[in-house]
């Protein structure tokens, strides 16, 4: 199903909206700004008055304005959350010690520091492993292991986490959000 990319006034991603929130946010007003190339076209019902049918048009990416909520749910400073499926989309199903390229139901979370060591669990601590390098790391360090990390963990920014929590990105909201990622980004 599509999904709208909305954003802040100023660009920044602010979530991913069903097409029913999406023509809300058009009905009362409260777009600012729109881009993308295909215009997507939603109709409703038909006016008893003028006999015609409602039409609203949106564009892939939308801006929203005026909108006091938005304010409330703005988590500018919070890095984004994660779970397996959003660290194995970052490091691409493959395992940070042995480098090959696992099915996901083959993959495992693996803290660097182990948690039963003192490890967090943050994007800065985890990386994706294979089950057979997982249990052979065990509860130590990748030093100790003598398992050097392939790849440097690191915290997706808002750009490379709305990629990773989108499902059936649009071509338009793809290009957004990409020309926005950091070069080290994994990502794309």
């Amino acid at each position: 199903m599509t999904r709208i990319l909305a954003l802040d006034i100023a660009g920044n991603p602010f979530r991913w909206l069903e097409i029913e929130q999406a023509i809300s946010y058009a009905a009362c007003g409260k777009v600012a700004w729109e881009i993308g190339a295909d215009e997507l076209v939603f109709r409703g019902g038909i006016c008893r008055a003028t006999g015609e049918r409602s039409r609203v048009a949106l564009r892939p990416v939308i801006a929203l304005a005026r909108s006091e909520a938005m304010a409330r749910h703005m988590p500018h400073a919070l890095p984004p959350g994660h779970d397996n499926t959003l660290l194995f989309r970052r490091d691409r199903g493959i395992c940070a010690y042995c480098g090959e390229q696992v099915d996901t139901k083959h993959l495992t979370r693996d803290h660097i520091v182990p948690r039963a060591r003192g490890g967090k669990d943050v994007w800065s601590n985890v990386v994706t492993a294979c089950r057979h390098c997982n249990m052979k790391k065990a509860c130590r360090t990748p030093d100790e292991a003598r398992m050097p990390l392939l790849y440097v963990p690191y915290a997706p920014c808002r750009f490379e986490h709305f990629i990773l929590t989108g499902r059936r990105i649009l071509a338009d909201q793809m290009a957004y959000l990409a020309a926005r990622l950091p070069t080290h980004s994994r990502v794309m």
